[in-house]
């Protein structure tokens, strides 16, 4: 059965999505915590499952036959026409450490297309929003990228060399060395910088679905482009390496200086 809602009625959804997560996740920032070794081995903390078990709830209220791919509590109907995508806490090292870089990623997938990506940053109170034929905003406030299209004038960020193997950190420092300016750490922070106009480059490898869907909407509705490093669209597969980027060129030119 196919259900129609409103542009307007996934973002009150996702609003409340994002409302619950903080609720959970700023009550327990910078409290004494239960690290748990995932299987992976990054950090999760009661304040990722509390969190996501909350959004879940939410869902299983207003949208019973959507499907649910989240970090901390797995897979639901994920062959739903939508699939609403979740990551309570991106940036779990950041969290525990008392940094504000971590914020909740979601995303609303229809028809394997992003419709609605939100990157909320509850510790900085900024709400950051895109959406397919509509824009992207913070706050309100619409924001763009900027329009940067050569890699000498471009700002490049990632989360870490950590992220990176011995091969795909020489492809990045490679490119980064080339840019205007480069920065380390961020999480997700550096996505909603990118289309905010601050930052015109993110490039980072290892990421999951719910780790990239959300900024991409985001990027996307800002009017950027966010591949994979052979410059394919990005779906619900694992360990993607992830390009976002201002302007087709300047996405274009880093392809090239990371394929070389």
């Amino acid at each position: 059965m196919s259900f129609h809602f409103s542009p307007e009625e996934d973002l009150r959804v996702a609003h409340a999505l994002a409302g619950a997560a903080a609720a959970h996740s700023l009550r327990l920032f910078r409290t004494p915590l239960d690290i748990i070794a995932k299987a992976d081995e990054s950090p999760v903390t009661q304040a990722d499952r509390a969190a996501e078990t909350a959004m879940r709830e939410i869902l299983a209220a207003e949208r019973p036959a959507d499907g649910i791919f989240g970090e901390e509590h797995g897979q639901e109907r994920v062959d739903a026409e939508r699939i609403w995508v979740l990551d309570p806490i991106d940036g779990t090292r950041s969290f525990i450490t008392g940094s504000p870089l971590w914020g909740t990623l979601i995303a609303l997938v229809r028809g394997g297309r992003v419709e609605l990506g939100m990157v909320d940053m509850p510790v900085l109170g900024e709400r950051w929003i895109g959406q397919a034929g509509i824009g992207a905003q913070r706050n309100g406030q619409p924001v763009r990228v900027r329009d940067c299209k050569t890699i000498a004038e471009a700002r490049i960020v990632t989360t870490s060399p950590d992220i990176f193997n011995a091969a795909d950190w020489q492809a990045f420092d490679r490119l980064s060395r080339r840019c205007a300016m480069r920065r380390f750490g961020g999480d997700c922070y550096g996505y909603a910088q990118l289309a905010g106009g601050t930052i015109d480059l993110v490039v980072e490898t290892g990421l999951q679905p719910y780790d990239y869907l959300g900024p991409t909407g985001l990027i996307e509705a800002a009017g950027g482009v966010v591949t994979d490093w052979e410059g394919r669209p990005l779906g619900l597969e694992a360990n993607a390496r992830v390009v976002a980027a201002a302007t087709p060129e300047l996405h274009r030119q880093a392809l090239a200086i990371l394929a070389a």
